[in-house]
């Protein structure tokens, strides 16, 4: 799948290169002396070690820590000088760590008005967001769109999609584009068609598709990113955005996500707008010592050479902003009926959309693992994992090393047994978006799978089970930023729509295990256990701490659960 895209830096390669992702200094790291140490004492403190182990007391010194015990240890060992904070009995964890997210659209379109079904529950309600947003933009200019996002028919009741039939009323003027919540589909009008060059007579992208009228002219619906791309790219102002905001949107980004615990953030399509130059606006972010969390990136594959002449390499960068590997998109979104199932849905006659067709996936799989990238694998669907668990097999039979590649599936939402088993064999980690189970539960069981293969979505506990290194995500901001809501419907497995049912009870898991989902297995599938995920000496000092145990509360409690403190790199972030 190849998407249109900008440089919104000029010149891509040499803006890479004038500013690298080593070189900057890095606050905290080598500059703080050996006496520059602060004691946590008076709480209780999880490292989050082999043996999920108790203290009561940590110790770091400059931006590491050092030790972890009583407090009357690790006062002796802090010596005189030591700063110390008294928990008053609050609770200290390793800093959270969100393994897929997309700091793009957060730093690029999180401006936009949000007009899911959340904040405007019906199909009016959405309607009269979208002409507030139209009086605004024609209040700018003649040429300004009229965007949103999060729309999300399937929660509505009755489900029914935006098309060029209530757009086109709404707005004749001037464009508009609307992004689904799970960003694999878009909503646009005739004028947007217009701008693309999107006819009755256009064949269907590569990996996406036009929904259309029965006459076969386009309805305004895009299926897949390489349908709503090549339109959105028309915007004027979201290069400009890109170029004159996003820096500080991006600094911004990473406020809110300290605020919620969170100090490292995985972005999860880094390069697909403005490629390699995305990375150097990204380090621009650490330039003046104000990003507050650090950033790993799965770059964006564009199955060319873009990277490789950029220079880019996995591993590249330090503890701040790091190259993690490469991100390929197999399939689209189950909420929207384009993850690629093994058997129609419920209530559509459709199979989904395969993104990246199963033989030219298991080409790039090979490709790129013979070269030593890691791959982070989108899928959905069940026949979408199909696809990459055959990818990665056939890799391994060709001679490459696909445990040492340590990949991912992402999303991974519908498993069967014998893909646990597989996964498990090639040595990889899933990443469940575990927000589809409370948020997307009840369309998920009536609209999208049924009531039997619901029970296949998100199996943490039986891939915990099996022994895989999984995490969870929320694949902001398809959902909210939140690790300790992650934590309670993993735990719960509660709906937002019905608070007292529980859905796939047996794949609830302990809070232990959530945690280790959110610190040190997300740690491992980003490519950086040797320096964040768990409180271990000679580990970066990345903590957060809370006003209560989440293992003492019930479950559906530990989302309410206040962060009071974050430290990033020794230093406090977040907090009073």
């Amino acid at each position: 799948m190849r998407l249109r895209r900008r440089d919104f830096v000029r010149g891509t390669a040499g803006a890479f290169a004038a500013l690298p992702l080593a070189g900057l200094p890095l606050p905290g790291c080598s500059s703080r002396s050996g006496e520059d140490a602060t004691v946590f004492r008076g709480g209780v403190v999880l490292p989050v070690d082999a043996g999920f182990s108790e203290h009561s007391a940590l110790l770091i010194r400059g931006n590491l820590v050092e030790r972890v015990g009583s407090d009357e240890e690790v006062l002796a060992a802090a010596g005189a000088g030591a700063r110390v904070v008294d928990l008053d009995g609050r609770t200290v964890l390793p800093g959270f760590i969100e393994p897929h997210m997309h700091f793009l659209l957060l730093a690029g379109l999180g401006h936009l008005e949000d007009i899911g079904a959340f904040e405007r529950p019906t199909f009016e309600d959405t309607l009269a967001a979208l002409r507030e947003i139209r009086d605004a933009a024609a209040a700018t200019g003649p040429d300004a769109w009229v965007m949103g996002r999060q729309f999300d028919p399937i929660q509505l009741e009755p489900p029914r999609d935006l098309t060029t039939r209530e757009l086109d009323e709404l707005a004749p003027d001037r464009p508009v584009f609307v992004l689904n919540a799970s960003g694999h589909i878009a909503y646009v009008n005739s004028r947007a068609l217009d701008l693309a060059g999107i006819t009755r007579d256009s064949p269907d992208p590569p990996g996406g598709e036009y929904g259309r009228y029965p006459d076969g002219s386009p309805n305004g619906v895009l299926y897949g990113s390489s349908a709503h791309m090549p339109v959105l790219a028309n915007n004027p102002e979201i290069e400009a955005r890109l170029q004159g905001e996003f820096v500080e949107a991006g600094i911004g980004v990473g406020e809110a996500a300290s605020a919620l615990g969170i100090t490292t953030l995985c972005d999860q399509a880094t390069g697909a707008i403005g490629g390699p130059a995305e990375l150097a606006r990204y380090r621009e972010m650490y330039a003046e010592g104000r990003m507050k969390t650090r950033l790993r990136a799965y770059l964006y594959e564009f199955d060319g050479p873009l990277w490789k002449d950029a220079g880019v390499r996995p591993g590249d960068g330090d503890p701040l902003l790091r190259v993690s590997g490469l991100k390929l998109v197999t399939d689209g979104s189950n909420q929207g009926f384009t993850g690629r199932q093994r058997e129609p849905y419920h209530t559509r006659d459709t199979l989904g959309l395969y993104y990246i067709e199963p033989d030219a996936l298991r080409e790039m799989v090979q490709r790129h693992g013979a070269q030593g990238w890691p791959l982070s694998l989108h899928g959905n669907g069940d026949a979408a994992i199909d696809s990459i668990l055959d990818a990665l097999e056939h890799a391994r039979d060709q001679g490459v090393d696909v445990k040492a590649l340590r990949c991912r599936i992402e999303h991974c939402s519908i498993l069967h047994d014998e893909q646990i088993a597989r996964i498990v064999e090639l040595g990889m980690g899933p990443s469940f978006l575990i927000n589809h189970v409370h948020y997307w539960g009840h369309v998920m069981r009536d609209l999208v799978f049924g009531p039997e293969k619901v029970e296949l979505l998100d199996r943490c506990a039986s891939v915990e089970r099996a022994g895989a290194e999984w995490s969870m995500h929320t694949d902001a901001p398809i959902s909210p930023l939140g690790s300790l809501h992650k934590i309670r419907v993993a735990v719960a497995r509660d709906l937002w729509k019905e608070p007292e049912t529980v859905l796939a009870p047996s794949e609830r898991v302990s809070v232990e295990a959530a945690i280790r989902s959110i610190t040190t297995n997300a740690a491992w599938q980003c490519h950086s256990e040797q320096e964040i995920g768990s409180l271990e000496p000679g580990k970066l000092a990345d903590l957060v701490v809370l006003e209560s145990d989440p293992r003492k509360v019930s479950p559906t409690a530990i989302s309410d659960i206040r962060v009071s403190e974050t430290w990033m790199d020794g230093r406090q972030v977040f907090g009073g």
